[in-house]
């Protein structure tokens, strides 16, 4: 398995004022769907950063967002090893397939893959 980006899903109620400042430091606006707006390097924009407030569709916002390149197979492993699934394993309108596990520290960590 390998992982493609890891994003930090910073809570806040100032997404576009977060957006406007973190666009000073050369981030653009790659996602906004208007509960999580998401920010990318026009040179490498695989780093990004979100800004959220609640998780429209899960029962909790996550800390960080990590994409791999097969979800499935994470989703798998993570369940064998006992690990708490916090959000089963979902295809979302958006066009990403995610799931949400605790990790050893209590950090929500969203798993996912674009489909």
């Amino acid at each position: 398995m390998q992982v493609r980006r890891v994003v930090p899903n910073l809570r806040s109620e100032a997404r576009v004022e977060s957006a406007e400042f973190y666009g000073l430091l050369g981030f653009e606006e790659v996602m906004n769907q208007g509960w999580i707006v998401t920010l990318a390097s026009a040179v490498n924009p695989t780093a990004q950063i979100s800004f959220m407030g609640e998780d429209r569709t899960a029962p909790v916002a996550p800390d960080v967002s990590i994409e791999v390149d097969d979800v499935d197979a994470a989703y798998a492993a993570l369940r064998e090893r006992g690990a708490e699934i916090v959000h089963p394993l979902t295809d979302e309108e958006w066009g990403v397939r995610r799931f949400f596990v605790r990790d050893p520290n209590g950090r929500v960590i969203n798993v996912l893959s674009h489909r």
